[in-house]
């Protein structure tokens, strides 16, 4: 189920700038033993002459739920409830589209604020760890916020009811919808003459160096805090997934990214314009409907302005062919200096926004 996110990074992660330091203090970790993570013993394979996917046969991910699945639906709002998420108008729910959503359960009228999720509920660069020395470590290495909040995702998953997001987590699906668990045959096959392809080949590889970065630099030298059986590509395949489908800018917040909890269960419908972001007055994460909805209707908000090739590469999932006004294909088109004219072609494209 693709859940919402407003931004698309094409570069995951720079060259880590190791600051020198004091070795790292131990005494809050030998206070903390007493957490247990639960390991993942698998890997990808990425053999270009695989004909068909077989990675649901190697996850092992041993959290989440499936994508479809409501089971753990209730302790989430119960947990969120008592967190401090006011009382909702809208309920989770299975869907026609998204396969879970958020469904209204009262009348909502057009223009109507919903959500008020508050920051406590935010998962972001800045939130606590329970293992705070490994939190520690990748900060003194100046590691970027998504491959940061991708290694806390796995870290506080890992520890299962210990986490203070297991409610949350639990909700989050075993293996999202992501082109980061296609095959190279699958991306060649589908996506064949396509631009996406290639940015999705790229996404891969970005996200491979990112890990083999993060366990080069890091993970090898911290084996007590980033065990390769929990911190490995298939889990941070997971964590990226995640991220690259429920990660949120907020504008109104100098544009922080955030996981916000039961905000990212709303799916994206072509036909709304409306977003998130955070409400200063109420200082929690709205949006404003564009429309009237009834008991019973899904309710919708927009991931942006999109063509289906991008909401396919950061989401994981097609509209409805022809549901998509802002669909369209990306051309490459070139203009020889030499051409007579050369510089009336070059006003022409440029006056519609496009370049060669």
């Amino acid at each position: 189920m693709a859940e919402t996110t407003r931004i698309l990074h094409t570069t995951l992660i720079p060259s880590f700038l190791q600051k020198p330091s004091p070795p790292l203090k131990t005494t809050h970790f030998h206070s903390q033993t007493i957490l247990r993570r639960n390991p993942i013993r698998c890997s990808i394979s990425t053999s270009s002459d695989t004909t068909k996917s077989t990675t649901t046969d190697h996850l092992q991910i041993p959290w989440g739920c499936d994508v479809d699945s409501l089971e753990n639906a209730s302790a989430l709002q119960k947990w969120l409830s008592e967190s401090g998420l006011p009382p909702q108008k809208m309920g989770i729910e299975r869907v026609d589209i998204g396969e879970r959503g958020l469904v209204a359960l009262k009348n909502i009228r057009k223009g109507e604020k919903l959500l008020f999720v508050p920051p406590s509920l935010f998962i972001t660069a800045d939130s606590e760890w329970s293992f705070p020395e490994a939190g520690e470590v990748l900060k003194r290495y100046n590691v970027p916020d998504w491959p940061l909040l991708a290694t806390y995702l796995i870290s506080e998953a890992s520890l299962m009811k210990n986490s203070r997001w297991s409610n949350y987590i639990s909700a989050l699906p075993r293996q999202p919808y992501s082109l980061l668990y296609w095959t190279r045959s699958e991306l060649d096959r589908y996506l064949e003459a396509s631009q996406i392809r290639q940015r999705a080949i790229e996404r891969i590889n970005d996200v491979t160096g990112t890990y083999d970065d993060l366990r080069l630099k890091i993970f090898s030298k911290y084996p007590h805090l980033f065990p390769e059986e929990v911190f490995n590509m298939e889990s941070f395949k997971w964590s990226f997934g995640i991220l690259f489908s429920r990660l949120v800018r907020l504008p109104s917040m100098d544009g922080r990214v955030a996981l916000v909890p039961w905000a990212n269960m709303l799916n994206h419908s072509c036909e709304v314009e409306t977003f998130l972001d955070y409400d200063k007055s109420s200082q929690g994460v709205v949006f404003t409907t564009d429309r009237p909805y009834q008991p019973g209707e899904q309710v919708f908000i927009s991931y942006g302005k999109k063509s289906n090739g991008e909401l396919l590469l950061s989401y994981g999932f097609v509209p409805g062919e022809g549901t998509n006004p802002r669909d369209s294909v990306e051309l490459s088109l070139s203009l020889r200096k030499s051409d007579k004219c050369y510089k009336e072609k070059l006003e022409a494209l440029k006056k519609y926004g496009l370049s060669t």
